[in-house]
Formats: structure tokens, C-alpha cells, sequence
């Protein structure tokens, strides 16, 4: 960041579709500018702008316009608690103040990559996080008895949802690098919940392809991003045929693909283009059994989860959860169809 310091940055955090902030620095900073849109992921980015003497003689665009127009969060409200670079991550924690007026207050956000992409978002007072992981959480109740794997643990976001919604299931995560499980311990109350749970979580330091389980796993949460995007095995039929040969029978595999709300480190990559890549290479071993469900703008910020093995029952599953996770039910697609 220090190279950066001398210029002039927007920094925008995205919860696709749930929020986009605008941090806009100035000298000093003092506004974090955020709009709000239901249910979204998680990227922040960091966009060059000019000068504000500069701005006179430029005509807005529509979307400028709007962020203009919306409410946003003093920066004295906005606290950096810890960065540093880790073997594998540029790992960050924001906390939101509880002062704030906005859906992100009280809440800490882990922020990886050089992009800024959020990989874990934790409230004190409540589960639900009105992002992505929600829809993660909805994998339990179709699956057969048995572990669950998540790939990709980072602070445990997912994790804690689970635990707490369902009194019976047992979490094998794998995280490659162990800063970001301990800024989870640290920062995100990961050691409150392995305290809690102590013979139903358990967290692997390790390559999470290369996880593995008795009798194998009732499903897999996956959840692996490097340098801002997909990691590249996942473009890779024979990665999920792997994965596949990991499930127990009845076993189903739930997916954040991403899409064009992450933005890669490698501005040549398309996180859009990225997401397509790996739902055909998922198409090949699960031929028909693919389900996708877009939680952003799909023109603009979408970002997709999805969903391998098949779907269940709607109504069964509708009624076996919680009543703020019951809408995303109705939000599958099968995937080309």
C-alpha cells in the first residue's frame, strides 16, 4: 500500500448483492460512502480516480450519479484492526462500528488478496450475514448422514452459521494458510466456536484438494480462491471428478464460483469468465445435475453459487430451514437450461 499512498484512490468494498462502500480519501479521508442492495457478495476494489479539481468538466455516468446520491458511513466509523502479508495472502480486518447506520454495522470483514476480495464477515450479535455464505448454509439438511468438508475455511464464516443452525452435524475445514486461521481465532471469534464445538469442528491446515475422510464426506462446501480468482483446478474436470469420488453416496458438492463482482490481481483475468470455466468443467462429471443461484446484478456485479449433485424436494428442504435462509430455495437454476 505504500506505493499507493501518493495517489489519489476510490476504494470501493461490494457485498454483492448486499452492499458496495465507497472509502474516498481525501486529506484526511473522512467518508466511506456505501449503498445497499439486498443480499449480495463480498469484493472491496481499489479504482484509481482523478483529482476532485479535475472533476468539473466530467460528466457523471448513471451509476456515479447514484453512489453519489446515497447515504454513507464516516470514516471515523471504519477501523483497519490488523494487515499484514502472510506466505500466501494480504490479509486484512476492517470492524464496522456499531454506531454506524448502516447493515454492516458491528460487523468485521477479512478482506485477502491485493483487490481486497472479503473472505469471511462476522456480526457480534448475529449469524446471518446476508451474503453468500447464508446460501452455504443451506446444504445440511440434503445431505446424507455424515461430515461435512469445507474447502476453503477462512475465518469460518460458514462454519459458525452451521454449527449454530444445526445441533447434530459435524465440519472438517481445510484452510492452506494458517494466518488466515489464526486472524479467525483472533479477530472473528473462531476460538469461541471451536470451544463450543469442540467434537464437531475440526480445522486441517493443509491443501484442501487433497482432503479426505473415512467412508468419505456427506458433502463439500467449496470455497477456494488465490490471487482473486478461482484456483485454477477448478477449471479442471478431473479436479471434480476427485471431489466427487470424496462424497458419500447421496453426497452433494455447494460452490462459490464466483463472477464478475471478484476481481482477479491479474487484471488479464476475468472472474466472469473464470466462473463459466469451471461450471462446464463441474457439467462433465455432474452431466444435468448442476444448479445455479445468482445473487447480484447479473449485467453488472453478478456473483453465482452453485449447486452439484442434483436438487432435492424444494418444499422438503424450504421447511428443513430457518425462515430467513427459506427464499433461496426458489432462486435455483439448472445450469444451461
Amino acid at each position: 500500500m505504500n506505493s499507493l499512498a501518493a495517489q489519489n484512490f476510490k476504494i470501493s468494498i461490494q457485498i454483492q448483492p448486499s452492499l458496495q462502500c465507497f472509502l474516498l480519501p481525501s486529506s484526511p479521508p473522512k467518508f466511506l460512502k456505501i449503498h445497499h442492495k439486498p443480499q449480495n457478495p463480498i469484493t472491496l476494489k481499489f479504482c484509481p480516480i482523478q483529482a476532485a479539481s479535475n472533476h468539473k468538466n466530467i460528466t457523471s455516468t448513471s451509476q456515479e450519479k447514484e453512489e453519489e446520491e446515497d447515504d454513507g458511513i464516516p470514516i471515523e466509523h471504519v477501523k483497519t484492526l490488523v494487515k499484514f502479508k502472510s506466505r500466501h495472502n494480504y490479509i486484512r480486518v476492517l470492524q464496522v462500528s456499531r454506531r454506524a447506520d448502516h447493515p454492516l454495522a458491528g460487523s468485521r470483514l477479512l478482506l485477502l488478496d491485493a483487490p481486497g476480495n472479503i473472505h469471511s464477515i462476522s456480526f457480534l450479535f448475529k449469524s446471518i450475514t446476508n451474503a453468500y455464505y447464508d446460501v452455504l448454509a443451506t446444504l445440511p439438511p440434503i445431505l446424507p448422514p455424515g461430515p461435512l468438508g469445507i474447502l476453503g475455511f477462512g475465518a469460518g464464516s460458514a462454519a459458525k452459521l452451521i454449527l449454530e443452525i444445526y445441533p447434530q452435524g459435524v465440519i472438517r475445514g481445510y484452510e492452506l494458510d494458517p494466518a488466515v486461521v489464526s486472524v479467525g481465532r483472533e479477530y472473528f471469534g473462531l476460538s469461541k466456536v471451536e470451544k463450543q464445538y469442540p467434537d464437531r469442528l475440526f480445522i486441517y491446515i493443509s491443501n484442501a484438494l487433497n482432503a479426505s475422510v473415512k467412508d468419505g464426506y456427506s458433502g463439500l462446501i467449496v470455497d477456494l480462491f488465490c490471487k482473486g480468482c478461482l484456483i485454477p483446478e477448478l477449471q479442471n474436470a478431473d479436479t471434480w471428478q476427485k471431489l466427487k469420488g470424496k462424497l458419500r453416496k447421496g453426497g452433494r458438492i455447494m460452490v462459490n464460483v464466483g463472477g464478475s463482482c471478484v476481481e482477479p490481481e491479474d487484471i488479464r483475468k476475468d472472474g466472469k469468465v473464470i466462473m463459466e470455466e469451471t461450471l462446464e468443467a463441474m457439467n462433465k462429471v455432474f452431466p444435468g445435475e448442476v444448479f445455479v443461484l445468482n445473487l447480484g446484478n447479473k449485467k453488472q456485479e453478478d456473483s453465482t453459487v452453485a449447486l452439484a449433485g442434483g436438487l432435492p424436494g424444494l418444499e422438503k428442504w424450504r421447511m428443513s430451514l430457518p425462515k430467513p435462509l427459506r427464499f433461496y430455495v426458489d432462486m435455483w437454476k439448472k445450469y444451461g437450461g
